[in-house]
């Protein structure tokens, strides 16, 4: 199919006629028909059938679709970049993260930055880490935040901020004077206590030290995300160990936290691809998630 072909395709998917699809593609509607023909007749099928006074798609047509959708964004990307070149505050910032720095760190960057470069455009999505390196090698981000090692021989990761593991409690459960002390990890023995799910290298080395403590912690909720387990300790369901920037959340109201005396690192890292050197935009932007990472984990 040629590419006019395949606009027209899509554009009668959209509206359902060759009159709509002509308006959206500002021809006539005698070219437009003349069109869906030429690429029928090249294709040996036919594409649309009448019913009811609208073209509905063969089963030949729905087999293209999902490809011909994946065309037509990409060629609109590629018009959207080819307008932005040569005037690099104007390039998209497509930032992955993981959901913990969706919370605060990634939003307060991109509004620092769009207040330093009005004209850019961000598009913003969080994923787990694994996916978020697909997301980089597929040229689907430019930049991912991750508090793990990415571990991608393709991938450039640069480290931003460390921290350390903290753990949360719901209001009250400690007194003041402990609050002042880092939480040995065998004080956690027999208490209840949310679990994180495994899905990366902080919860597998997080689960590895509490199989350590005798007795065991009582966990009867897991959660993939430390949000979800800020968010059940607030509820009073039990303590936590989190990252730092989680932990960082809290006034003091809606959880209480401590420092783990263990002293567990944790690393925030920009990841980005080595054949795709940063943009003014881009170095600027980890410039102030450098700063606010720094800020948010500073001693109170």
């Amino acid at each position: 199919m040629r590419l006019r072909h395949i606009e027209l395709f899509h554009a009668v998917l959209t509206t359902g006629s060759l009159t709509g699809a002509a308006d959206l593609l500002n021809i006539s509607q005698p070219a437009a028909s003349k069109a869906l023909q030429h690429a029928e007749h090249q294709l040996g099928f036919a594409l649309f059938s009448r019913v009811r006074g609208r073209l509905q798609p063969t089963q030949e047509a729905l087999l293209l679709r999902h490809r011909v959708e994946k065309i037509i964004q990409d060629l609109h990307g590629l018009q959207r970049l080819t307008a932005n070149i040569g005037r690099p505050e104007s390039y998209p910032l497509r930032v992955t993260c993981t959901p913990t720095l969706a919370q605060a760190l990634v939003p307060d960057a991109t509004t620092m930055l769009r207040k330093a470069f009005p004209g850019t455009t961000a598009e913003l999505f969080t994923q787990h880490s694994a996916e978020m390196c697909e997301s980089l090698m597929l040229h689907e981000a430019d930049i991912g935040l991750t508090l793990q090692d990415a571990g991608h021989q393709g991938l450039r990761q640069e480290p931003l901020c460390h921290g350390h593991v903290m753990v949360i409690a719901p209001p009250g459960w400690w007194s003041a004077a402990e609050l002042a002390q880092p939480l040995p990890v065998t004080a956690l023995a027999g208490q209840p206590m949310i679990g994180i799910a495994m899905q990366d290298a902080l919860g597998r080395m997080l689960q590895s030290h509490l199989t350590q403590v005798v007795p065991a912690p009582q966990t009867s909720v897991w959660v993939q995300t430390y949000q979800l387990a800020y968010a059940l300790v607030a509820q009073g369901e039990g303590l936590a160990l989190v990252d730092p920037f989680t932990a960082s959340r809290s006034s003091g109201k809606a959880v209480q936290t401590r420092p783990l005396k263990l002293q567990l690192d944790v690393v925030l890292y920009a990841v980005y691809r080595l054949d795709s050197p940063l943009n003014p935009v881009q170095k600027h932007f980890l410039s102030l998630v450098r700063q606010l990472a720094q800020h948010m984990l500073a001693p109170a």
